[in-house]
């Protein structure tokens, strides 16, 4: 490696999600192998370049953590423009260690985050990821593969319970704004009911779909509930906000399972899934779609391109302007929920 080699940053930050060490992975090797350049990791997020924790990573670095779930760097919700000066505060690390480029691994408020540094003059290169799937600009984020499939997994044994015992289960899933991992795990798990954010629901029509089923002999019923539905009526939703000011949610199963006993006089009960969905072991999906973002991220950085997010979009990888990724949280189109309310009941 020449003296005058370029020196790439690394960093993840937000929530953990499967699939950030195989990104990690992807620029460190990219980088070395291929462009000849110093890769160094910042450590716990924002935090570590606010903080100049960084540390060289090489090959062995980042020899067998392709599979391996959370994240080698350590993560973060401390934010530069939150609990900082904005790009003033990462400067100091920036100039201190060479970097030419920062890599960003993160979903929406690290995403923004990223756009308001590039904006200051931070060269930055941001991947997406999130469970959710909910950022715009990509037709997928790593990680929400993993998160359905454990999801599915969790359902299809939730399922043998409810029939076992004729109960109606309420299984809660990951979704504070969007509710892609419900849509999706509801419709591979068969689910006779799906919430979510995007469209308003009605508890008397759920609890028909419950008694319609009992009459045609079907004794149980499996509802899938997005954490951030908004409460039944005469229910209110706590307000408490992370350090990033996003709302935090979770719990609202608790709130629309009595309700839907009381009206359909079926013993119910609510399973929330909470984190195990976003920890463990990536699927080969997301290994494959993190490392593909991993390296054309790493190609970015050495070309000089700063503002930009890998994204897929078909089968290509591409690179597409932070402000896009960052102009909306992605919906779920009504075409899909409407494929998924074919099968409810």
């Amino acid at each position: 490696m020449s003296a005058d080699a370029p020196v790439v940053a690394v960093l993840t930050a937000g929530g953990d999600c499967p699939g950030l060490n195989a990104v990690i992975r992807a620029v460190v090797r990219r980088c070395i192998d291929v462009h000849d350049a110093e890769v160094v990791g910042v450590e716990n997020g924002w935090n570590g370049l606010m903080e100049n924790e960084v540390r060289s990573l090489r090959r062995d670095d980042v020899r067998g953590i392709l599979q391996q779930g959370g994240t080698i760097l350590g993560t973060s919700r401390r934010d530069p423009y939150e609990q900082g000066d904005g790009y003033a505060s990462v400067q100091r690390t920036v100039e201190r260690n060479g970097i030419d480029t920062v890599i960003v691994i993160g979903g929406d408020g690290t995403l923004r985050t990223a756009l308001r540094l590039a904006d200051e003059g931070l060269q930055v290169v941001a991947v997406p990821k999130t469970i959710d799937n909910d950022i715009a600009g990509t037709d997928m984020t790593f990680g929400f593969d993993t998160a359905v499939e454990i999801a599915t997994q969790a359902i299809d044994r939730i399922t043998t319970t409810a029939e076992a015992h004729e109960r109606l289960m309420v299984v809660e899933v990951m979704g504070r704004t969007r509710g892609w991992i419900a849509t999706w795990a509801g419709i591979a798990a068969g689910a006779d009911a799906i919430l979510i954010p995007e469209f308003p629901y009605d508890l008397d029509e759920i609890a028909e779909v419950v008694r319609t089923r009992v009459r045609r002999g079907r004794t149980f019923s499996i509802v899938v509930v997005a954490e951030g539905v908004d409460p039944p009526p005469g229910h209110d939703r706590e307000r408490r906000l992370d350090a990033l000011g996003f709302e935090r949610v979770g719990g609202v199963a608790y709130q629309i399972a009595p309700e839907l006993e009381e009206r359909t006089g079926v013993e119910t009960r609510v399973t929330v899934l909470g984190y195990v969905q976003r920890g463990g072991v990536p699927t080969a999906f997301d290994r494959v779609l993190a490392t593909r973002l991993g390296v054309k991220a790493a190609d970015l950085a050495i070309e000089g391109t700063s503002g930009v997010m890998t994204a897929l979009r078909g089968p290509e990888i591409v690179a597409v302007p932070l402000e896009e990724a960052c102009s909306e949280i992605k919906k779920v189109p009504p075409r899909l929920y409407e494929v998924a309310k074919t099968f409810f009941g």
